[in-house]
């Protein structure tokens, strides 16, 4: 009986053994030898169920746009006997030096009749305030715009196309004093030689259009050049043509 036994128990050991050694080979990844895939296509298929489908669509690339505003670098002779300079720090007067880089301006067309006055060696636009001060502007605001006319003399006159007299409905004027200095525009009158100027090119240019920018207050002035300007100890008299 103990050697029925000891068989038996022996049987059930052996078929179980044989049972998980069947399994466990079940269990087993097949060879890459015996793969039908090559290994160039297993490496492509494993990084190909990796990437992650996105958009087609690429991002439109901006491109600073072209020049297309044609203007010309001037200088503008007053007929007070001065050219119209900006100096670098942004004051606008006027100046007996023809060759200075100060009195270089682009004149950029903004509108029909209507320019944009840019200081060519400061950047900075002229602009006429509400109290018809002019000032210089890091940025283009309305207050930059200006309309350009001829006179019946041949010369060109300049104008705000945001403020003029409210009563009367007369435009204010860009002008420079027998002194050289500039005025507020309210003073300024289009059959007086102050508002009178005649530009003369020196050449053509292309330019991009300014961007506009809101009037805000702590855009108003770089060099505010309205107030009255102390020349030899004297109070230049801003209302003199």
């Amino acid at each position: 009986m103990a050697a029925i036994a000891s068989s038996l128990i022996r049987q059930k050991r052996q078929a179980r053994e044989s049972n998980s050694d069947r399994v466990s080979t079940s269990k087993r990844r097949p060879s890459p030898s015996k793969d039908p895939r090559s290994l160039c296509e297993r490496h492509f298929l494993g990084v190909f169920s990796k990437v992650r489908f996105c958009s087609g669509k690429k991002r439109p690339v901006r491109r600073r746009p072209e020049p297309q505003l044609k203007g010309i670098v001037t200088r503008l002779f007053s007929q007070q006997g001065f050219y119209l300079q900006m100096q670098p720090d942004g004051t606008i007067d006027g100046s007996k030096d023809e060759n200075s880089d100060n009195t270089l301006f682009n004149l950029i067309p903004v509108g029909l009749r209507v320019v944009a006055i840019q200081g060519v060696k400061s950047g900075f636009y002229i602009a006429m305030n509400g109290e018809g001060m002019l000032y210089s502007s890091e940025v283009f605001t309305p207050e930059c715009k200006f309309k350009e006319s001829v006179f019946e003399n041949y010369y060109v006159i300049y104008s705000s196309t945001v403020y003029r007299q409210q009563e009367s409905g007369r435009a204010w004027f860009l002008g420079l004093t027998k002194e050289g200095q500039v005025m507020k525009g309210n003073r300024v009158k289009k059959t007086k030689p102050s508002s009178h100027f005649v530009p003369r090119p020196i050449e053509v240019c292309m330019y991009r259009e300014p961007s506009l920018h809101e009037i805000e207050d702590k855009h108003r002035s770089r060099k505010s050049s309205g107030t009255p300007t102390m020349n030899g100890g004297k109070a230049v008299n801003q209302d003199s043509t």
